[in-house]
């Protein structure tokens, strides 16, 4: 399993002026040689440094390597569209392969590539990410971000091999409450909610302003959602994995691909449904989960919230509101995200229904 290691890099003065200056050039190289390819029609990695490398390295004094860096970022970025030519911010991440990187991670430092010269920097990370560090793999990109340099180094986990379980831990996902389990715990969505409402209602007051001042509060806000969002899906999910692997369970998930297209909500809910992380949580729980060898299946998620766990009567009528489940049929009741993670948790035992995660 592929992860990012992020560490974040220290330099002197002017060592953070030499990697600054490191990325405007490789950028405004990777302009360059986008413009060449996008003029001759010439997408392939092997083509555009058959055609472009020489004037590239010549024109712009970068090392060897660099410059068949940036063909490569280049040519990834063709890939995705040919539709149009291509164009990078002057402090775009450039990737460091080990001829132009080398890690020192139990000294905390670097030895990178910049302004023409190898520079030693020192990095800080947390436990997790220099664990990780051990297992790097492949390139590391140099990010400028915040007025900060990070690199992101790609780590090839090895995937522990899977525990035997005992059952499954059934785990529904909504937008009034993150998530509930077949045990009945509950993490509710109202904090996050409640911050991305008040984002909103300032957004569109900063919007409608349209001054400078404004546009720069705009564009200081706009992570910060998304940022606390994360760090509720990061410990949703790690209170899961970690749940699931003490009791000797997997989990049980639905799958929500294509949720967005498949359901209807009510105007006033439209922007808290489609703004949610759906795909982020559950990318998280399957990751934690594979760490720590906690298997993962994926259960078809049609009627598991009307789908009664006493008689099995499945209506729509038994859904009446958001948080109450009552079966028509046998006037069964109970708290709804809690039914329907306990049906999740059924259908997984019944493997012909549920799908292994990938």
């Amino acid at each position: 399993m592929k992860l990012t290691a992020q560490v974040k890099l220290c330099p002197s003065p002017e060592q953070a002026q030499a990697l600054k200056k490191t990325l405007e050039v490789a950028n405004a190289a990777c302009n360059h040689i986008s413009a060449w390819a996008w003029e001759n029609k010439t997408f392939g990695q092997y083509r555009i440094q058959k055609g472009v490398y020489g004037e590239v390295k010549a024109l712009f004094g970068l090392t060897a390597q660099v410059v068949v860096r940036c063909i490569a970022k280049v040519a990834d970025a063709y890939k995705l569209d040919r539709k149009k030519k291509r164009t990078f911010r002057p402090h775009g991440s450039i990737a460091y392969d080990d001829r132009i990187l080398r890690w020192y991670v139990d000294r905390g430092e670097v030895s990178i590539w910049a302004d023409g010269k190898r520079r030693r920097v020192p990095f800080i990370c947390g436990d997790q990410q220099r664990k990780l560090l051990a297992s790097r793999q492949g390139e590391s990109d140099l990010v400028f971000f915040g007025g900060n340099f990070y690199l992101l180094a790609t780590c090839n986990v090895v995937d522990p091999t899977p525990t035997e379980t005992k059952g499954f831990l059934g785990v529904d996902l909504g937008i009034k409450n993150i998530a509930t389990d077949s045990t009945g715990e509950t993490f509710s969505g109202g904090l996050v909610n409640g911050l991305r409402k008040r984002h909103a209602k300032l957004r569109a007051q900063l919007q409608a302003k349209g001054t400078k001042s404004a546009k720069r509060l705009l564009k200081k806000r706009r992570r910060k959602e998304a940022r606390f969002a994360r760090y509720v899906n990061h410990c949703i999910s790690k209170k899961l994995v970690v749940k699931a692997k003490d009791t000797g369970k997997g989990i049980a998930l639905e799958n929500l691909k294509g949720i967005r297209s498949r359901i209807t909500v009510h105007r006033s809910q439209r922007r808290i449904q489609h703004s949610w992380a759906f795909a982020q949580l559950r990318a998280f729980i399957e990751y934690k989960a594979k760490l720590a060898g906690v298997p993962i299946v994926l259960v078809d998620p049609r009627n598991t919230s009307r789908t009664c766990p006493k008689c099995g009567c499945v209506d729509k009528a038994n859904r009446s509101s958001q948080a109450v489940f009552s079966c028509v049929s046998c006037a069964f009741s109970g708290h709804a995200d809690h039914v329907a993670a306990d049906i999740i948790r059924r259908v997984a035992v019944n493997r012909p229904y549920a799908d292994a995660a990938d």
